[in-house]
């Protein structure tokens, strides 16, 4: 299956750069370009694209409202949405992912990421930026109740890497610390996800970190 991408940027040079990215995979194609919040929802509504990458600062429609029209609860026809941007400031991360987000990356991240980030929004999967996912972990300061238990335990295996996601690591991280591949940790974190109940890393962050699975503090 083809899966088939519209990107939302202001910037001409980025639209051209995740362009050539994305098409370098032989299972992704761009279908269509859009330089303004407005023109993104039109496009993703006509072209029906498998995802959209949608950048937070644009003309005439920001990316935080692109995202609730295309992928919130009032959306007709649900688009998968990734926001791509430069800035991870908490006014704009906390309600993208509220508005149903799929993905959350900073246009530093790279093109491995990137590729995942749709990838995993075809899947039903999130992925965010393992710097955001540290970001918002900070923000579990408080004493919490008790943690649900997982529907099922965590290998020994699973434990390790979700540890690393608490940590803040990407795929490629955690396969070049454990070696082994990067689909391999990828299939792992869906497996995480599955008995934990988690929507994203966050959750899977975050479930780690109180657990004390990570072997180290997050860092920026």
């Amino acid at each position: 299956m083809t899966i088939r991408v519209l990107i939302a940027d202001d910037q001409q040079m980025v639209r051209n750069g995740m362009r050539r990215i994305l098409e370098s995979q032989p299972d992704i194609t761009v279908v269509g370009e859009a330089a303004d919040g407005v023109a993104g929802v039109e496009l993703a509504r006509s072209l029906r694209p498998d995802v959209a990458l949608v950048d937070i600062r644009m003309p005439r429609m920001d990316g935080i409202e692109v995202t609730r029209l295309l992928a919130g609860s009032a959306a007709t026809r649900k688009t998968k949405v990734v926001v791509v941007t430069t800035f991870d400031l908490d006014e704009y991360v906390y309600p993208a992912l509220r508005y149903g987000a799929s993905g959350f990356l900073l246009k530093r991240s790279g093109p491995t990421l990137l590729i995942e980030a749709v990838r995993a929004a075809v899947a039903g999967d999130s992925m965010i930026s393992p710097s955001i996912t540290v970001r918002l972990l900070k923000h579990v300061t408080q004493p919490t109740p008790a943690l649900p238990k997982p529907m099922e335990r965590l290998t020994a295996r699973e434990v390790e890497i979700a540890g690393r996601v608490a940590e803040g690591k990407t795929n490629a991280d955690i396969a070049a610390e454990l070696f082994i591949s990067a689909g391999t940790v990828k299939t792992h974190i869906a497996s995480i996800q599955r008995k934990l109940g988690a929507r994203n890393r966050v959750g899977v962050a975050v479930y780690a970190w109180e657990c004390g699975y990570a072997s180290q503090p997050p860092v920026e």
